[in-house]
């Protein structure tokens, strides 16, 4: 262990799955996970030693929010919530998830070969209709996104109004490089301060394990862009792996190797997230 969290520590993405008896998962789905459900999640908390958590609506529940809602509730002070929806929301929706603990919606505009790589996402052009409010209630939007496709999504995310959380580090496989065109964007938009990255899925980017060195410098290169808009988080029960499943001690550990500096540290861990999920 490289060191003692800092007091309100938070892990800015996971996901809570079932029990599937209860929470019935989306018809047709990417994935089936194994159920995962709240009890869990808050012991690996308590574990690690974080104080606070942020769940984020899977795929694999579609637009059906009811597991992640039902934990907001049971949670409200230690949890936050990233909600999934589109067309069929309304004004009145977004007010009443706002209450329960929803600060963000999330597009997911991962594609691999050009074609959505996941089921049931919902994309930018869903929830532009969403804007206006979404900056009124103090919301952000999150975007799941290979960061290769970000510079042809710049002129429409330039015109988002609210802050864009970009999640796993841009999720480009690390043979690509920091200087790929996408990452560079993803640095330049960080540095401006408009766009926040999440520093997870060390492992999404193929890196080796146990210790992701080829995902040290996209991490490095993000601190150095702005680290006042970057947070962390385990993406428990990491869904869909693409290897081995990681373990949540071994991901923080990793990023407290790699972020030695304590005020780093208290500001990608505690102060920011404070800040954007308004704990």
């Amino acid at each position: 262990m490289s060191g003692k969290l800092p007091a309100g520590a938070c892990d800015t993405h996971c996901h809570v799955f079932g029990p599937a008896a209860k929470f019935p998962y989306a018809e047709p789905r990417s994935y089936t996970p194994d159920d995962a459900p709240l009890e869990a999640y808050l012991a690996m908390l308590d574990r690690l030693g974080f104080d606070r958590g942020v769940l984020v609506q899977p795929s694999a529940y579609g637009r059906d929010n009811t597991a992640m809602l039902d934990a907001l509730t049971r949670e409200p002070k230690r949890l936050r919530g990233v909600a999934v929806g589109g067309t069929e929301l309304t004004p009145a929706v977004l007010k009443a998830w706002h209450k329960a603990g929803v600060r963000a919606l999330r597009a997911n505009e991962f594609r691999r070969d050009g074609k959505p790589y996941y089921q049931n996402g919902v994309g930018l052009k869903d929830v532009e209709p969403f804007y206006p409010l979404m900056q009124e209630l103090g919301w952000h939007l999150q975007l799941w996104i290979d960061t290769r496709d970000l510079p042809e999504l710049m002129p429409q995310l330039d015109r988002v109004p609210v802050p864009i959380v970009v999640d796993h580090m841009g999720r480009l496989e690390h043979h690509h490089g920091t200087h790929n065109p996408g990452f560079q964007a993803l640095l330049r938009a960080v540095g401006g301060g408009k766009f926040w990255a999440k520093l997870s899925g060390t492992y999404r980017l193929g890196a080796t394990p146990p210790d992701y060195a080829q995902a040290k410098p996209f991490h490095d290169a993000l601190v150095a862009a702005n680290p006042q808009n970057l947070v962390w988080g385990t993406d428990w029960p990491h869904p869909r792996p693409e290897g081995p499943v990681p373990d949540a001690q071994r991901l923080i550990d990793v990023f407290l190797e790699w972020t030695p500096s304590p005020a780093l540290r208290q500001a990608i861990l505690t102060d920011n997230p404070a800040r954007l999920y308004d704990f």
